[in-house]
């Protein structure tokens, strides 16, 4: 399970990027944050992974705080970012090995490594060929699969199916149910509100660092969610029909 608690972070002493931020993820759920730019998406992303730490409140993964604890919490935490970052020049297979022992899994054989690889999607012929020949769909299968081999408690997921084909972005969603199946708790942040209605558990819309709604399945497939986006990040409201 993720959670934050007041979850807080001021830059130069007075711009707010995220305002005591309250949400929960519990096993086997998905977690969309949908916001427009300058939102707090990614400074939300980067407390919960302890690159900056925050002004105020915590956060907690596996019951483990986040700022108090980041080694070990870092241990049941995963990141898939808009852009993976790999090792250009090693294969899919090395890249996986590499990462796999540095999530702290000391001998992993290459039947495991391949199965995984395998799961994700990936084609044979792609286990053994350098990453810098990758798309980027087959590189963020890659991202997943270093998260499957880490075995992580909770993933976290900036932009994923940014610049994904249509193909691409339904195989990613379908391993990110698979994950949820395994009670996998993932939080997700995206401009993407048609894969967020789609993919979701819970919507929550952040708007200069604020939390200005949460939406439960339910809601996400009765409400109309572009509406509601729309109202809350841009300030719009849609006009009744009128009759001409």
């Amino acid at each position: 399970m993720l959670k934050t608690r007041d979850l807080t972070k001021v830059y130069n002493e007075n711009v707010l990027a995220v305002n005591k931020l309250n949400l929960k993820v519990e096993d086997g759920e998905i977690y969309v944050v949908l916001g427009g730019n300058g939102a707090g998406k990614s400074t939300t992303m980067s407390m919960l992974l302890n690159f900056i730490e925050p002004t105020s409140g915590t956060a907690f993964v596996n019951d483990i705080e986040i700022p108090k604890f980041p080694l070990e919490a870092k241990k049941h935490l995963a990141y898939v970012s808009e852009n993976v970052e790999l090792y250009r020049n090693f294969t899919a297979r090395q890249n996986l090995s590499f990462f796999a022992k540095l999530g702290g899994r000391k001998s992993v054989s290459n039947a495991e490594l391949d199965a995984t690889l395998g799961r994700v999607g990936l084609p044979e012929a792609a286990f053994t060929r350098r990453v810098k020949t990758f798309s980027k769909g087959m590189r963020q299968r890659l991202g997943i699969a270093i998260t499957i081999m880490k075995n992580a408690k909770a993933v976290l997921l900036d932009e994923p199916t940014s610049g994904l084909d249509p193909k691409g972005g339904a195989d990613f969603l379908n391993l990110l149910r698979e994950l949820k199946e395994e009670g996998t708790s993932i939080f997700m942040s995206t401009h993407d509100i048609f894969r967020a209605k789609e993919i979701a558990d819970t919507i929550g819309i952040l708007v200069q660092g604020n939390l200005e709604l949460e939406l439960t399945r339910e809601e996400i497939l009765k409400e109309n969610l572009e509406a509601l986006y729309l109202q809350y990040v841009a300030g719009y409201t849609p006009k009744a029909d009128t009759a001409a």
